[in-house]
């Protein structure tokens, strides 16, 4: 697929993700909105009836003191009066408060009509008690009056406490919030008109005081400097609000997933991609490096097939010497494709013994001598380490030094002669440090962090001279690491580059 047509599957998807959260977080915030407005409204109603249940108690109040006096008054007429006991006409009323009361107008019924039925003569009898008993139903009327009036005026003297205990307004606020299926723990406070709390729950404080705090008057018909106010505050409203949508999470957590395994899955496609690159890059650059000694060594067999060439003993000499190095060239070559095969398996096959890595690094340069000197360039060992005992493969080993030094003549700079420098030194009781340094072209600190990455080349690689596989340093680090050591590497941009391995000592 080409990179093109995935930037465009990249852009579509994450927009239409995008979209969808979007969505997703509209619709939340907006459910959140709703089901606030309706706690809300739901809280509201409940204080509102809190309210008017206290005023009905209050002219409840009123009207029982009201009756106990008067029947206080009833019992003293009729012990020391002449009132006598008549059976009663009930008038019913009801207030403005919603209550309602009975007026009891007494007097035996029986008594009136045998006296209206017993003509004109008594008529007058019957217009007397008559009017009695209007004189008496207006009495009761005034009483009344007079029990709206005391509450009109005197109420609002009353000490709150008296008006609206505590345990009542918790009562009813328990009462009302559950009919309105709020089933949430609450505190309250009864505060007057200058913000002076006057009693609270255990739980509140002003503090507390925030968005969940809901505000009722209590008796609203009061003078406004004598007015008091209840405060309910529910310390669980957020977690109540959150947990009437807690249908949504799921979703909006499954849509997350969704998201974070397509951006997983483009960048593995990216990855993918990339090594697909590098390996044709790797098939083009083993075609061109095992095409130039094939080809020699099937011009060599051309030649020895030629009877003047097979009488010359110098010429047989030249084309024996040609058939060897490109031998040895291609068998390089093989080496480093069987490098890759090896770097794939999880744990590699290692035959450790005890070497003293000065003499094996001696030797290796030794041998690396004659290749630097062919490109005028100079190498040097200085091994200062007075314990170069390490437990290693020393095929391994000795082709990782190998690699690195290659690297150096094929990085070298052509503007001055390549100089190599490879120096052993103690680093502490338990390790040995080797280097190799040159001054070659260097490496660009964005490359620097990728050299030991499988595949990767830089880009003043792609030079013909320096053909490779991008496998060289990577077989290096996995080497090292197996053998239990380390490497580093440290470059200036057309200054040179160093490699730094570290070496456990022997323990014996």
């Amino acid at each position: 697929m080409k990179k093109h047509t995935i930037w465009i599957l990249v852009i579509v998807m994450a927009c239409a993700f995008l979209g969808l959260l979007c969505i997703q977080i509209f619709y939340m915030k907006n459910n959140l909105q709703i089901r606030y407005e309706q706690f809300s409204q739901g809280v509201r109603q409940s204080l509102l009836s809190v309210a008017i249940h206290l005023e009905q108690d209050e002219t409840r109040h009123y009207l029982e003191d009201e009756v106990n006096r008067v029947e206080s008054q009833s019992i003293y007429a009729q012990r020391f009066g002449n009132l006598p006991q008549q059976e009663g006409v009930k008038y019913s009323f009801s207030t403005a408060s919603g209550l309602e009361a009975d007026l009891t107008i007494k007097g035996d019924m029986n008594e009136i009509s045998k006296l209206q039925s017993g003509g004109s003569i008594v008529s007058r009898s019957v217009r007397s008690m008559q009017s009695m008993y209007h004189d008496h139903y207006l009495y009761q009327k005034g009483m009344l009056d007079d029990v709206i009036l005391n509450i009109m005026t005197t109420a609002s003297n009353r000490p709150i406490t008296q008006r609206a205990d505590s345990s009542s307004v918790r009562t009813y606020l328990r009462q009302q919030l559950d009919t309105m299926g709020i089933n949430l723990p609450f505190e309250f406070a009864v505060v007057n008109r200058n913000g002076v709390v006057q009693y609270r729950s255990s739980g509140y404080s002003p503090a507390t005081e925030d968005d969940n705090l809901f505000v009722q008057t209590l008796f609203p018909r009061d003078p406004s400097t004598q007015r008091y106010y209840l405060k309910v505050y529910f310390p669980s409203t957020k977690d109540y609000i959150y947990h009437s949508i807690s249908f949504m999470f799921p979703a909006f957590a499954f849509t997350l997933i969704l998201l974070v395994i397509f951006v997983f899955t483009i960048i593995v496609a990216f990855r993918q991609k990339k090594l697909s690159e590098m390996k044709n890059d790797f098939i083009n650059n083993m075609t061109h490096e095992f095409k130039t000694p094939i080809s020699s060594i099937s011009l060599a067999a051309q030649m020895l097939n030629d009877p003047a060439v097979r009488k010359s003993p110098t010429m047989l000499q030249q084309i024996a010497n040609v058939v060897n190095d490109e031998t040895k060239r291609l068998r390089f070559q093989v080496e480093k494709v069987l490098q890759m095969s090896l770097y794939e398996q999880q744990k590699a096959t290692l035959k450790i013994e005890e070497i003293d890595a000065n003499l094996t690094v001696y030797n290796i340069v030794n041998t690396f001598k004659l290749k630097v000197e062919k490109y005028g360039g100079h190498i040097t060992a200085n091994l200062d380490a007075l314990n170069g005992l390490v437990e290693v493969d020393e095929m391994h080993f000795t082709n990782v030094v190998f690699n690195i030094l290659d690297n150096a003549v094929k990085y070298r700079a052509e503007d001055r002669p390549l100089n190599l420098t490879v120096s052993s030194r103690d680093l502490d009781d338990e390790r040995l440090e080797i280097t190799i340094a040159d001054n070659g072209i260097g490496i660009r600190r964005d490359d620097l962090k990728k050299i030991f990455d499988k595949f990767y080349r830089v880009s003043t690689g792609n030079r013909h001279d320096v053909k490779g596989f991008g496998l060289g340093l990577a077989y290096v680090r996995k080497m090292i690491t197996e053998m239990g050591g380390s490497i580093t590497a440290e470059s200036e941009f057309n200054v040179g580059t160093k490699f730094i391995i570290i070496l456990p000592l022997s323990k014996n």
